[in-house]
């Protein structure tokens, strides 16, 4: 991609999010998540590939018809209420709108359907955008609007996402795929307690960000797509093996890992509201999510020295795979053990 046109996508990007994140009033959020949309597009199309042309055409379509959803609660909340302010939403109908239209454009269930779609057809570091940046934007939305939401349908909405995003990734050899239910699943448990305790919410996405940005950037130094060639990272960088490893674990939620720390809080606000069974139910589903990660750390430790891998060895490496290893590794291994200076 050339590089001015390069700068223009960063810049819309970059641009959009900051929009919404600074706005007071709907339209101007709507012309913030319509310019993030339409600069992450062309990253979508860049690749010459009939997959990737279906991928930016579905992510145009479902994010567009998510900014008309939007668009009509926003203009009945001020029919109604006579104010275009983001904070005062206070008719029920359009709150239950703006949440179903937000919940479409980050790929919460049961609106999830374009998201394993869009990302298997684009490259690593879009899909890490998508599962990253993109959800700025529509979760600041939803922590402005938190006082107002219903905590029955961001339970529902929460509760199947983590359903989905578990089931969702039993069957996926692709990477990029079993990444995308990991990212409904995440959203599930940030939807369940966003009109809870929305600064838990916060948390819980925005340790999700900084686990999931090492574990992309570092798949893409392995040139790694499946389950299947992810297996033979050992025998060219193992450092970056084990790296991978322990960021599985910590998305999966094992203690004393990072990912540990927000599921603890957010089931321990559940229950503290009297939400036992809601949280029970959570706790439960997440050992679906548990199966493919402890799968995929599976295959990556199975390869381990004195283990022969089984797989061919990519024969194309890419020559600043070490620089790139040296410097996210200890970003990465911050990341990962953190939680012990949480807990002190």
């Amino acid at each position: 991609m050339p590089s001015m046109a390069l700068l223009m996508i960063t810049l819309g990007v970059t641009l959009g999010t900051l929009t919404v994140t600074s706005a007071n009033h709907w339209l101007t959020a709507w012309l913030g998540l319509e310019l993030n949309m339409i600069s992450i597009i062309p990253m979508i199309a860049k690749q010459k590939h009939p997959r990737a042309t279906e991928a930016a055409t579905k992510y145009f379509l479902t994010q567009a018809i998510a900014s008309v959803l939007m668009l009509f609660s926003s203009s009945l909340n001020a029919w109604q209420t006579g104010s275009w302010d983001i904070t005062q939403l206070n008719n029920k109908l359009s709150c239950i709108l703006i949440i179903s239209a937000l919940a479409m454009k980050m790929g919460a269930a049961p609106t999830h359907f374009w998201l394993p779609e869009v990302m298997q057809g684009s490259t690593l570091t879009t899909a890490l955008l998508i599962t990253t940046w993109q959800k700025i934007a529509p979760i600041t939305l939803l922590y402005m609007i938190s006082n107002h939401t219903q905590t029955t349908i961001t339970l529902a909405i929460g509760l199947l996402s983590i359903m989905v995003g578990g089931w969702g990734g039993f069957n996926q050899t692709q990477i990029r795929k079993m990444m995308a239910y990991s990212s409904i699943a995440h959203l599930g448990w940030t939807m369940t307690v966003i009109s809870i305790m929305p600064n838990i919410a916060l948390t819980n996405i925005i340790i999700y960000i900084t686990m999931s940005t090492p574990f992309f950037l570092l798949l893409t130094n392995t040139s790694s797509k499946t389950l299947q060639t992810l297996t033979t990272a050992w025998t060219y960088t193992p450092t970056t093996t084990i790296t991978l490893m322990l960021l599985l674990l910590s998305m999966a939620g094992l203690p004393p890992l990072t990912g540990f720390t927000p599921k603890l809080l957010i089931l321990d606000s559940l229950i503290m509201h009297k939400l036992t069974l809601t949280a029970t139910t959570m706790a439960l589903l997440s050992l679906l999510s548990l199966t493919f990660y402890l799968r995929t750390t599976y295959l990556l430790t199975s390869t381990a020295p004195p283990t022969t891998t089984q797989s061919t060895t990519l024969w194309r490496l890419k020559p600043h795979q070490n620089q790139l290893t040296t410097t996210l590794t200890p970003i990465a291994l911050f990341n990962i053990t953190i939680l012990p200076a949480l807990l002190m």
